[in-house]
C-alpha cells in the first residue's frame, strides 16, 4: 500500500502544487529490508520505488526516533505491519512523530482503536496534527453531514457493511474456498492486512461502531461497550448452505440509539437477498443512516488499494488547510513513509 500511496504522491504532484501550494519532498523510509533509512536533503522516490537505495549506508538509522531526527519531516506517513490486539509498535511510532514535531497520518486501524485519545490529546499538546486514513472511516466522512449539511434532522443510528476483508472472505467462501484460502485470497488482492486478526474477529469495525454511537448520541460509548463477534466461528458449509437458500451472512456494524443510550453491535447477521447489504460483493462497502424523517444509504464500489493510498493523499491535503489557518508554518512539507 506504501508504495501506491508514494506513486499516487509522485502522479498528484503537480495537482497539490497548483491547488494547496503542498511541495514535498520524501526524506526518509523504513522497511523491514532496508531498515531506517533517511536524508533531509531528499531521497528519489523513483530510485525507491525501483529499490534503488542510497548510499552510502551510514545514512541508516538505529530507530524510529533517530529516523525521525535525521529526516527532520514534517509529516509521517504510518503504515506498519502490528499487532492488532495492542496496536503496537505503530502506537510508538506516531507517539515519536509528534514528539519531534511532525505531523502524523495513518494507514492502520490499530492505532485508533487502542490509542485515539493519547495520540489526539498529544497531537493537541504540540499544536500537531493526527489524521487516520480516511478511507477506513468511510462512514465518519458523512457523519459530518449532521446536524449541518440536514439541519432539522436528528440521527437515530446506522447499520452498514464497513469491512472490506471479511466481506471477500465470505464471498470466496460462497465460491467454494476454504477459510484459510479466502483469506488468503484477501491478502493477495490488497485488502487484508498481513494479520488480519483485527477485521476477522470484529475488532477492527468496534472502532467505527463506537464512534457512530458517539455521533448518534453525542455521548462517550467506550469500546468495551461495543458487542463484538467475528466471522471465524461461522462454518463454511453453514456460510455456502444460507446462500444456496437465497441467503448471505454479512459481518453487519450497527448503531442504535434506545432511550438515553446507545447499542453498538460489530456482529455477523444472515440477510435476506432483498437486503441491499447482501447484494455487496467484493470489496464494496455501504452505509445507512437512520434518521428521525428518512433514511440516507450510500456505496462505495469495489474499492482497491488505490482508495486507501488516497485516503492518505486527502489528509495530506488537509493538512494544507490546517498550514492556511497558521501562516506561520512552513507550506513545503518533509514528507516521511513508514512501511514496516
Amino acid at each position: 500500500m506504501a508504495r501506491r500511496f508514494l506513486r499516487l504522491l509522485i502522479a498528484k504532484e503537480s495537482d497539490l502544487r497548483r491547488r494547496y501550494d503542498v511541495r514535498w519532498r520524501l526524506t526518509g523510509v523504513a522497511t523491514r529490508r532496508a531498515g531506517w533509512v533517511a536524508d533531509s536533503d531528499g531521497l528519489s522516490p523513483l530510485a525507491i520505488l525501483h529499490g534503488h537505495w542510497p548510499t552510502p549506508p551510514s545514512q541508516a538509522c538505529r530507530d524510529v526516533r533517530e529516523w525521525l531526527e535525521k529526516a527532520r519531516a514534517d509529516v509521517l506517513f504510518e503504515a506498519s505491519s502490528l499487532d492488532a490486539q495492542t496496536g503496537h509498535p505503530a502506537i510508538e511510532h506516531l507517539k515519536a512523530a509528534l514528539e519531534v514535531g511532525a505531523h502524523a497520518i495513518t494507514a492502520n486501524k490499530g492505532p485508533i482503536v487502542h490509542a485515539f485519545r493519547e495520540l489526539t490529546a498529544l497531537a493537541h499538546e504540540k499544536r500537531r496534527s493526527f489524521f487516520t486514513k480516511r478511507r477506513s472511516w468511510m462512514a465518519f466522512r458523512f457523519f459530518r453531514c449532521f446536524p449541518l449539511g440536514l439541519p432539522a434532522t436528528v440521527l437515530q443510528g446506522f447499520s452498514g457493511v464497513l469491512n472490506s476483508t471479511t466481506n471477500v472472505v465470505l464471498t470466496e467462501i460462497e465460491k467454494g474456498r476454504s477459510f484459510d484460502e479466502a483469506v488468503k485470497r484477501a491478502q493477495a488482492m490488497g485488502v487484508a492486512e498481513t494479520d488480519p486478526a483485527a477485521d476477522l474477529d470484529g475488532l477492527g469495525r468496534s472502532g467505527e461502531s463506537r464512534g457512530a454511537g458517539n455521533c448518534a448520541d453525542g455521548a462517550a460509548v467506550k469500546l468495551e461497550q461495543v458487542q463484538r463477534t467475528g466471522i471465524r466461528d461461522l462454518s463454511e458449509e453453514k456460510i455456502r448452505s444460507v446462500r444456496a437458500a437465497g441467503m448471505r451472512y454479512k459481518l453487519v456494524c450497527r448503531a442504535e440509539r434506545r432511550g438515553d443510550t446507545v447499542l453498538c453491535t460489530v456482529q455477523p447477521e444472515l440477510l435476506l437477498a432483498s437486503d441491499p447489504l447482501a447484494n455487496l460483493e467484493g470489496t464494496s462497502s455501504a452505509i445507512r443512516f437512520d434518521l428521525d424523517i428518512f433514511s440516507l444509504s450510500i456505496v462505495e464500489h469495489n474499492p482497491g488499494i488505490e482508495a486507501t493510498a488516497y485516503g492518505l493523499l486527502a489528509d495530506f491535503s488537509a493538512r494544507r488547510a490546517a498550514v492556511a489557518r497558521h501562516p506561520a508554518r512552513v507550506p513545503e512539507h518533509r514528507a516521511l513513509r513508514s512501511e514496516r
